[in-house]
């Protein structure tokens, strides 16, 4: 197919060409003047009238598009193999934690009560090796996160892993010292590593309504954060338990998201006068899925009653309904708890709905990881 261009390039052609062809038939001169012109007009007037054809004006820029983008460039390469790396992130294995690995990652922590039952680790298969994911230690996070603000909003599956980014920063020890003002109940909680000037801010928002009503509040103060990591459903699940409602709630979150989307910011100039609009980065969004509920260790009746494997997969399903992921063209790249509780399984989980912190500290490396792709970034 054609594009515009060599479109042009065709009809320049055809108008000096086929006169001389003509002329080259022996005819006279009367008669090749009178193909030409007549030739000359038709595509003048053809040229001109395109534009007023759209389906003609699609055809000529889609094959223009298609042109360009099967010639190979680098940062076409570069974005797909970035685009393949982001949704390998997920090729973690679990398995049991031994003696050497409970005490290399006390030696991380500076402290001995950081040995958990479980471990993880990334599939050793040639994608994963690509794309050089690797458990990123303090000093590398510490250069990630530098100077970023970053907000975690949703339930109590948030707060796990704000628990496991802050364990990351600040040590099991230095987490043991604002444990009790981070899990007071149903609170927000905010604080900065003052080392990196990263602040940290969690938004306590069980419902997708809250989740809409804090993005509308970022758009409205013109100030966003770095990363959004956000995530509802179990007390929508409890409370509300219609799955059709909660894909309204989504639908009308998703149209939040993308109205940050670009992002821009207004600053007054120097003399104070004029205005501009300035372009900044927008903000990396991630959606917190919901675990696996093992409903015969829910600890209430209602939770049990409610919260089956039939309504999960509804809830479930709703989120891939309304497109508000990556993964089918939303704005949010999911980090898929449910896959990582169901690799921990039952051992990990003393109620069937909160798990251990390996589940966190997975989900918080993948968070890490993802950054340092779309950031091109690599770590130390």
């Amino acid at each position: 197919m054609f594009g515009a261009v060599q479109f042009g390039l065709l009809a320049a052609g055809i108008v000096l060409f086929v006169p001389m062809g003509m002329a080259g038939w022996h005819l006279s001169r009367n008669k090749m003047l009178f193909f030409s012109c007549a030739l000359f007009i038709t595509l003048a007037v053809g040229v001109h009238l395109t534009p007023f054809f759209p389906s003609i004006s699609n055809f000529l820029y889609k094959s223009s598009l298609i042109s360009d983008s099967s010639s190979p460039t680098g940062a076409t390469s570069s974005s797909v193999i970035r685009d393949s790396c982001i949704f390998s992130l997920h090729s973690v294995v679990m398995y049991k934690s031994n003696y050497n690995e409970c005490m290399d990652d006390a030696i991380d922590t500076n402290s001995d009560s950081s040995c958990k039952k479980m471990s993880w680790k990334w599939k050793q298969s040639e994608s994963v090796a690509e794309c050089g994911f690797q458990k990123l230690k303090k000093p590398d996070v510490s250069v990630l996160l530098n100077g970023s603000w970053v907000v975690v909003a949703g339930d109590s599956q948030a707060r796990l892993m704000v628990v496991s980014l802050l364990e990351l920063m600040l040590g099991s020890d230095g987490m043991n010292k604002i444990r009790g003002d981070l899990f007071k109940r149903h609170s927000d909680y905010s604080t900065t590593v003052d080392e990196i000037g990263m602040k940290l801010d969690f938004k306590w928002a069980p419902y997708v309504r809250n989740l809409t009503n804090l993005m509308m509040e970022f758009k409205e103060n013109k100030d966003y954060p770095d990363v959004i990591l956000m995530g509802a459903g179990l007390w929508d699940m409890l409370h509300v338990n219609n799955a059709s409602e909660y894909g309204v709630s989504l639908s009308a979150l998703k149209d939040s998201v993308l109205s940050l989307l670009p992002v821009f910011r207004n600053v007054d100039s120097i003399d104070r006068e004029t205005s501009e609009s300035m372009w900044i980065r927008s903000p990396h969004l991630f959606w917190l899925g919901m675990p696996v509920l093992i409903n015969s260790m829910l600890n209430t009746e209602e939770k049990r009653e409610k919260m089956n494997d039939v309504m999960c997969n509804a809830y479930d399903d709703e989120v891939s309904r309304t497109k508000i992921l990556r993964q089918s063209g939303g704005p949010l790249l999911k980090l898929d708890i449910r896959w990582l509780t169901g690799l921990c399984g039952p051992r990990c989980t003393m109620d069937g709905m909160h798990y251990d912190g390996v589940v966190y500290d997975a989900a918080v490396q993948i968070v890490l990881n993802a950054l340092l792709l779309e950031s091109n970034q690599k770590a130390r």
